[in-house]
């Protein structure tokens, strides 16, 4: 089925599109499931019955969440639409409404405790995301050249949403970053001796570039332990550290060190945004170094701080002290503890 000429179509009019390599595989998964759940039937030959019962059984029996009930329908309609030139109309079926959640966010303590859990590169992506307001993705695919130690700012090439933006660089993770460039350094020359030094480029940047993806600066700032061969030009070349691998780590650096929050890479942007507005940065200029089109985006981490209530004291805070002291587990507030002292007193 993996092979059918029709999922060959597929799959080559999303790269004719540009697609990501993640979206032509998600989409292509889809697909094959929906055929494969009505008996391997051409497309063609079904239509709005055969479609409401497979996303009605992806949501009853597989129990499948509104995101991906949601992508199932995109990948279906993306078929029909470019595929069978057929628009699907009059469907039994919306695309569910995803829950809106208050993201999660980590105090400096927090950050500090999973940090001091963490070594080499790891420790260093992490410290890349909180403190650069990157996603994992786009930290994964930094190369060497995207850092600018001299200029502390980091330039983010073709975020989410195809956008480039820079944003800034911590002055505390350059020995680390200079550490990590000379690793990379090391393993390009050990490839260009064995014949190799390619390293990997979306599809459509392949032509344009290929005569300097052998050059040190073009190569990952956190690159795979091995060499691939790249999926759509076909060369071998050294892509960039899988998220997967990241992930692994980063679940076990949570669970020991206590934090008692659902901690993802994306935990850590969160906290980025929401730090600096704690500090009073302008919403204009969190939104810029987030890559945010619309402000409505970033004034979610207002709602984090409760920044609507910005001066309104808890009347419980307004007790005599005395009480407060009184209650289990009670610790002194030491209001000279800054945050960059947290994070060097738990990652000594």
């Amino acid at each position: 089925m993996g092979k059918s000429a029709f999922l060959e179509q597929v799959r080559c009019e999303l790269r004719t599109r540009q697609y990501s390599l993640r979206t032509e595989k998600t989409y292509l998964f889809w697909i094959r499931n929906f055929i494969r759940f009505n008996e391997k039937r051409h497309p063609s030959e079904m239509g709005n019955a055969e479609i409401e019962r497979f996303l009605s059984y992806l949501a009853v029996r597989r129990q499948v969440s509104a995101a991906t009930q949601n992508l199932a329908l995109c990948a279906i309609v993306f078929m029909y639409r470019h595929l069978l030139n057929r628009e699907i109309a009059d469907l039994n079926y919306s695309y569910t409404r995803t829950p809106k959640n208050l993201p999660t966010v980590l105090g400096a303590d927090e950050v500090a405790a999973i940090l001091g859990q963490m070594r080499g590169k790891i420790r260093l992506i992490t410290s890349l995301l909180y403190g650069c307001g990157l996603r994992i993705q786009e930290a994964l695919m930094l190369r060497v050249k995207d850092i600018d130690l001299s200029g502390r700012s980091v330039f983010v090439f073709r975020g989410k949403g195809s956008k480039d933006r820079y944003t800034l660089l911590p002055a505390s993770l350059v020995p680390s970053l200079q550490w990590q460039i000379e690793q990379v350094r090391q393993l390009h020359q050990e490839d260009l001796r064995l014949g190799h030094g390619l390293t990997s480029v979306p599809a459509s940047l392949f032509r344009k570039y290929q005569g300097t993806l052998k050059d040190f600066a073009w190569q990952y700032l956190f690159p795979s332990t091995t060499r691939c061969v790249h999926p759509h030009d076909g060369y071998v070349c050294r892509h960039h550290l899988h998220p997967s691998a990241y992930t692994k780590q980063l679940r076990k650096a949570v669970i020991a060190s206590g934090v008692a929050k659902r901690v993802t890479a994306h935990t850590f942007r969160h906290s980025f945004a929401t730090r600096l507005l704690q500090l009073g940065t302008d919403i204009r200029t969190v939104q810029e170094l987030l890559g945010h089109t619309d402000l409505r985006t970033t004034e979610i981490y207002t709602h984090v701080l409760g920044n609507r209530r910005a001066g309104t004291t808890s009347p419980l805070d307004a007790l005599p002290a005395g009480i407060a002291e009184d209650l289990p587990g009670y610790q002194p507030q030491h209001s000279g503890d800054s945050e960059l002292a947290l994070l060097n007193r738990h990652c000594a």
